[in-house]
């Protein structure tokens, strides 16, 4: 890993990886309904949270694409065999969980499928792919984005936790008291 970061135009650079992240995370989300679209709408934010919000999807995520073009990925180095598959394990999280919420019936919480290990799973999985995509790269700046991309989410998710404690009650404060926030971290 480099104290300067790599900027080569190639075809082997990251966006390989951005373009995985992009199809996990956003082909499942043209099977949502309209109306639970209208129904999964940002919680009551305030205006730092939303700020917050704007910072991890206006700036991390497209800056994160941009660089991604310019960055080649480490052949045939531990860097890309371990960073590979934490990426691909980030992206299969991130699908099943949007699988889970086409598949939840309207007006339930999302608790099933991978939901059960973790109440973010799509935070996570994105988190995932940013960190195997800056492990597979040697990329530290990568990492930061997978380091800002978390923390940020981590102070917001107390308030859309308590939006869902509102919209569903005791069967959302049960699924709160059972279910760890992140995957691995227990309660």
């Amino acid at each position: 890993m480099s104290l300067i970061p790599a900027f080569e135009i190639g075809l082997w650079n990251a966006w390989i990886l951005t373009i995985y992240f992009i199809l996990t995370g956003m082909v499942p989300q043209f099977l949502v309904s309209k109306e639970r679209k209208e129904k999964m709408g940002w919680p009551p934010f305030n205006k730092t949270e939303k700020i917050l919000a704007l910072i991890t999807h206006a700036v991390i995520m497209p800056v994160a694409a941009i660089y991604s073009i310019f960055l080649p990925l480490k052949l045939g180095t531990v860097w890309l065999y371990v960073g590979l598959p934490v990426c691909f394990l980030g992206g299969m999280i991130l699908f099943i969980a949007c699988i889970n919420i086409i598949a939840t019936p309207l007006g339930e919480p999302f608790s099933k499928g991978v939901y059960r290990i973790s109440r973010h799973p799509i935070y996570f999985g994105g988190f995932l792919v940013y960190l195997g995509i800056g492990i597979a790269c040697a990329s530290w700046l990568y990492l930061l984005f997978a380091f800002a991309w978390i923390v940020l989410w981590n102070m917001v998710l107390p308030t859309e936790e308590r939006d869902l404690v509102e919209k569903y009650g005791d069967t959302y404060r049960e699924y709160l008291e059972r279910t760890p926030r992140w995957i691995g971290i227990p309660k």
